[in-house]
């Protein structure tokens, strides 16, 4: 392997994965705006947030049967005080960009995941920090946010401990009574503390409580389980008191106002991350000062029938997008609403008079100009002036006539007109903060692809060249670089780009987004000699058709790939399609136990896309079940094949070796399924996770990082140990069906090695006795590449996907579901939890990066070759991804296209990584003693 090429490759793609962030992930907030605040007396001089996190709003307004509900308390302000509708949530639906919209009214990019959606990747307003005081309650995956986002120190946090968030614990709604306590003592404490109580009887403060006890019940016993509903009514209880004790507080003054809602929903199957309506539907009921009573309903087509099912249909019904809770919550109070705040005033919400609501949307629209102001001008200081073109709907001259006429009609006292074309202005403000956000997209998006085309150029240029008999046969010894013009020019071009950019200061990323592909098509430019040999190539041997019908044939097979993103049971299709190999004519002399169990293994790994991806109820019986078939086969194989066996006596002592090692594997898979089905006994007990269980769970996947390398080198014996060794970790982190896919994989995997050994005629050695450790094998040289490594090549590619979408999908990846990860970790932890869920998804991938290793040996073709070729295929699926990014439609759209870009882009740059970590697992051998010296074979 060249290894210059896989660093330089894993560069280029690493930049390709970046950009995406740079074109469709930038931070839409923008700094240096003036607060604006409606200078009318506020209804409210005191706020009560709180925020049920998980809960969904069909588990609080629904009723049962005899019309009971699980929230008397909240519906009864339905019903008889307050306000009501459904909050609509986006993309991603995780706890930090929901409390992010609720309290700081924008959206949250995808910057934060990479501090696991708890710090401030870039510094945010808030409600919080608007107050003259917030004190807040709660998790400290939470609060810390907003209270490091504050200026100054008048955001007060009270946080239980992080080991509290246990997922094992007995009593999951003891993380919602220790808030509802804490804020009981708080106050009783304030009576006789002067200072304190003098601070709380200030106008403009906020008591923020956060209630995690649902989130953790919906991810552990499901939303639809009785430990929820009784959760629910523990916080319905909570909220009641709570309520009651404030208002004592204060006096029964009426000038509290209340907001109960949630961050996100929670899926049937206890996970939230992606767009469906269980988790976007969020809750939101408010009552006290400001705000108005319940109506009647009004005429006219509603959003959907919920309100129906859930017997409400008599009592008006108004929705909002999460971050119109924000300015909501500022106008109540009368502080300044959040600078980088995009959400706009519920008026219909408000108990106000025409003229407060005319001045609250007013100022809501001069808070948003405020931001498109400044969009605007950051956009033209780095645009060159004859480049630069404004939002020709709202030029700044528009925004100064529209804010001078909608004053003039206050003045006037015309708020009917005033409310209407303020809101117009906030639309038209919002798109003008759209398309300054965007400006640079297109630019951007054509080096990428300028840079994609011509690193895709260039790879074919490599297997031209150095991979087939093409340059050899023109007699051309080495390819004719162009003359030196052709570097001047590529060098005077990029001197331009540089000094271009240097003069509007733009960031370091644009220089090497607009250099990549520069520098990629000049050694395109100075090797196109090489596409020149090829199309004679074509022409002498009269190829045209044969290339032109396997072009097609490509891509149709990459086509089906691209399109199990968004129909995963086309995957099932191909599968299908491989099971017929079989009849191919030089295959028919093959051992036939050996073509009928390849077709039968395609068959039953058929069936995997067909199941659910999400919504199965954990099934832990299978787990046990498919575990001792995996040790009942690994003994027939250690005692009833000669897979073990070597062809001298000379060696019968390694023979004992390789039966130990493999019968010490079986051992600790037993163990595996031991510490499963314990530590979900314990779990159910709600014992928590034994300590033992945890050391074991950790020290077993580290121990089976190491054991292949004390293996053989020989492909089989090397291949079952790694096959077992992946196995351990795998049972330990699966719920259901998807260890028996793994078993599938690695029985495909078999067979694929002897399926393509057996298409090769020159084969002179036999499969069993092939040797990772061998540089070249059979003492010759490794040939050039043919028409059949395609298929290879492809099958590789499949395989991986397979290995990806065969148990999931991109809803079941955004979807965060700790129950795989409880015999490791049970107090919550995103990046721990997080690593273990992707090393799941990454095992298969590791497995059927280890079988194209030894496919390479065994058709004997480098690994360099056959990498290539799939390079190759990959960048052009991530070329069609790229293009199919699209930030229009439904937020679930957005989410999906981009995520698939990710996806295929984390797949390449993890394919440089596991070509090289599969590459230590099969060709590297630990001895013991250490002084008898460690081997790896490297090519």
């Amino acid at each position: 392997m060249n290894w210059i090429l896989v660093v330089t490759g894993l560069i280029v793609h690493l930049i390709f994965f970046y950009s995406i962030f740079d074109i469709y992930f930038t931070s839409p907030l923008v700094h240096g705006m003036t607060p604006h605040r409606n200078e009318l007396e506020a209804p409210a001089r005191r706020l009560v947030l709180f925020v049920a996190d998980g809960l969904r709003a069909d588990k609080v307004f629904e009723v049962d049967e005899n019309n009971n509900t699980q929230s008397p308390f909240l519906r009864n302000k339905v019903t008889r005080e307050g306000c009501w509708g459904v909050s609509h949530t986006r993309v991603p639906t995780e706890s930090r960009p929901g409390h992010v919209a609720l309290v700081a009214g924008f959206y949250e990019d995808v910057s934060a995941v990479a501090k696991g959606w708890k710090e401030n990747p870039v510094e945010f307003d808030s409600v919080f920090n608007e107050s003259h005081h917030t004190w807040s309650w709660g998790s400290p995956d939470i609060l810390p946010m907003f209270s490091k986002g504050a200026s100054g120190d008048h955001v007060s946090v009270r946080m239980y401990p992080g080991y509290s968030e246990d997922f094992a614990g007995a009593d999951l709604t003891k993380l919602d009574t220790w808030v509802f306590d804490s804020v009981q003592e708080f106050l009783e404490k304030a009576k006789e503390n002067v200072t304190l109580k003098q601070l709380l009887n200030e106008d403009k403060i906020v008591f923020f409580l956060h209630l995690l006890g649902l989130d953790t019940s919906g991810h552990v016993k499901k939303p639809h389980s009785r430990e929820y509903a009784e959760n629910i009514r523990v916080v319905d209880r909570g909220v009641k008191d709570t309520a009651r004790i404030i208002e004592e507080f204060f006096g029964n003054d009426g000038r509290t106002a209340f907001v109960f809602t949630s961050d996100h929903g929670m899926t049937d199957w206890g996970s939230h991350g992606s767009g469906h309506p269980s988790e976007t539907l969020t809750p939101l009921i408010a009552w006290g000062a400001g705000i108005r009573g319940p109506l009647p309903p009004e005429d006219g087509p509603s959003p959907d029938n919920l309100h129906k099912d859930w017997k409400l249909s008599d009592i008006k019904r108004s929705d909002v997008n999460q971050a119109d809770v924000s300015p909501l919550m500022s106008t109540l109070i009368g502080v300044p609403i959040s600078l980088q705040s995009v959400g706009t005033i519920p008026l219909d919400w408000l108990s106000s008079d025409l003229e407060f609501k005319a001045e609250s949307i007013f100022v809501n629209a001069l808070q948003i100009l405020e931001q498109l102001e400044v969009k605007m001008l950051s956009v033209q200081n780095k645009t060159l002036q004859l480049l630069y073109t404004p939002f020709k709907s709202l030029m700044p001259s528009d925004q100064m006539n529209e804010v001078r006429f909608i004053r003039k009609r206050i003045n006037e006292r015309q708020f009917t007109e005033a409310i209407e074309h303020s809101k117009r202005l906030i639309d038209l403000a919002l798109e003008g903060l759209t398309y300054y956000h965007r400006y640079d997209r297109l630019f951007l998006g054509s080096c990428i692809t300028a840079g994609f085309v011509g690193w895709i150029v260039y790879i074919v240029i490599l297997l031209l060249h150095q991979h087939t008999d093409i340059v050899l046969k023109y007699n051309a010894t080495s390819v004719k670089r162009n003359n030196k013009k052709t570097t001047y020019a590529f060098i005077l071009f990029g001197a331009v780009v540089i000094l271009l950019l240097y003069a509007k200061s733009l960031q370091w990323s644009y220089y090497v987004y607009t250099l990549l592909p520069i520098v990629l098509w000049h050694e395109v430019c100075q090797r196109c000699q090489i596409l020149q040999f090829a199309y004679w190539y074509i022409l002498d041997h009269q190829l045209s058709r044969q290339v032109l019908t396997g072009a097609v044939l490509w891509a149709v097979g990459l086509e089906l790939i691209i399109l199990s993103f968004f129909f995963r049971e086309l995957l099932s299709l191909g599968l299908i399609f491989m099971a017929l190999w079989p009849l191919q004519k030089s295959l028919q002399s093959s051992n036939k136990l050996f073509l009928a169990g390849w077709s039968l293994a395609c068959l039953f790994m058929a069936v995997f896309p067909l199941l659910p991806v999400v919504n199965r109820p954990s099934n832990y019986p299978l787990v046990y079940t498919t575990g001792c078939a995996a040790i009942f086969l690994t003994l027939v194989i250690l005692f009833g094949s000669d897979i073990l066996t070597y062809p001298k006596k000379s060696v019968l002592a390694k023979l004992s070796k390789a039966r130990l090692l493999v019968l010490g594997q079986v051992v600790i898979l037993i163990m595996s399924i031991a510490i499963v089905s314990s530590t979900v006994h314990s779990l159910d007990s709600k014992r928590g996770l034994p300590l033992l269980n945890q050391c074991l769970s950790w020290t077993i996947s580290g121990i089976c990082l190491v054991l292949p390398l004390l293996c053989s080198s020989r492909m089989p014996p090397r291949l079952l140990s790694i096959m077992l060794s992946l196995f351990s970790p795998y049972l330990l982190l699966s719920t259901s069906y998807e260890v028996v896919f793994y078993l599938g994989l690695c029985i495909l995997m078999a067979l694929w090695i002897s399926m393509e050994y057996a298409t090769q005629s020159e084969n002179i050695k036999e499969l069993l006795v092939l040797d990772f450790m061998e540089v070249v094998k059979l003492g010759q040289t490794q040939r050039k590449l043919k028409i059949s490594d395609l298929r290879c090549s492809y099958f590789f590619i499949f395989f991986l996907f397979l290995a990806f979408f065969g148990t999931g999908n991109i809803a079941s990846i955004n979807s965060f579901d700790p129950t795989s990860v409880l015999c490791f970790v049970t107090v919550f932890n995103p990046f721990v939890m997080g690593g273990l869920m992707l090393t799941k998804i990454l095992i298969p991938f590791l497995l059927v990066t280890c079988t194209f290793n030894a496919v390479h040996l065994a058709v004997n073709v480098p690994t360099q070759s056959l990498f290539l070729l799939v390079l190759l295929m990959s960048d052009f699926m991530a070329v069609h991804f790229f293009f199919l990014v699209k930030d229009y439609g439904s937020w679930l759209d957005i989410g999906s296209s981009i995520s698939h870009y990710v996806i295929v882009m984390s797949m390449i740059s993890f394919l440089f990584i596991l070509l090289s970590i599969s590459k230590v697992l099969t060709s590297c051998t630990l001895r013991f003693p250490p002084w008898q010296g460690n081997k790896c074979h490297r090519q």
